[in-house]
């Protein structure tokens, strides 16, 4: 029996290959990425939440193809920045996707906050959407600190300056697996896998 096919909305060949990491053991499914599809116009991310943008891409993508669509919105949510840089993440430098200037941006916003203010949380909305018109979103976030110094060949984003709650090395110094099993965005889609099975085998 042929799998169905899921769309992760996303050109970011990283998220691909961690969401069918999380996906492909427990549902049959081939997920595809925005760029193994002909190209559509996305719009801009203007939500001022993680759910608004997960969920405006992924009925862009599910409208657009007419494939069940999955999307998710992550940023980092830094505790001395009252909660930012958020849905701006990955532009906080004014580069979209640029992770280094990002990176450094970051660390020089926060080079004085003191060891026991450099709390933080990576946040995860996942957005589901069905072309026969079933949409389901949710929220998953993993708590952290941030260390001074990047760490780690892993990952991607702000990973290498991200250390989870009961660990002592970096989100980009962990393996793939022990990764997907704390993170944000491993936690949202696990508790989609369910749901999503159930809507693909109808």
């Amino acid at each position: 029996m042929t799998a169905q096919r899921l769309l992760l909305a996303t050109r970011n060949p990283k998220k691909l290959a961690e969401l069918r990491r999380i996906l492909t053991p427990v549902i049959d499914v081939e997920v595809l990425g925005l760029d193994d599809l002909p190209g559509f116009d996305e719009a801009p991310e203007t939500g001022a939440t993680f759910v608004e943008n997960a969920l405006a891409k992924a009925r862009d993508a599910a409208e657009a193809t007419g494939l069940a669509a999955v999307a998710d919105d992550s940023g980092l949510t830094v505790d001395a920045l009252n909660g930012m840089p958020g849905v701006l993440s990955a532009r906080w430098s004014g580069r979209h996707g640029n992770d280094v200037a990002n990176l450094e941006l970051l660390l020089d916003q926060i080079a004085d906050v003191p060891d026991e203010r450099r709390g933080a949380a990576f946040v995860c909305a996942a957005a589901f959407v069905h072309p026969a018109g079933f949409e389901h979103v949710l929220e998953a976030e993993m708590r952290g600190r941030l260390v001074r110094q990047p760490r780690g060949r892993g990952g991607f984003g702000y990973d290498p300056v991200f250390v989870a709650e009961g660990h002592t090395m970096t989100a980009a110094e962990l393996t793939p697996g022990a990764k997907d099993a704390i993170s944000h965005r491993g936690k949202a889609f696990r508790e989609l896998t369910s749901l999503m099975a159930a809507q693909l085998r109808a």
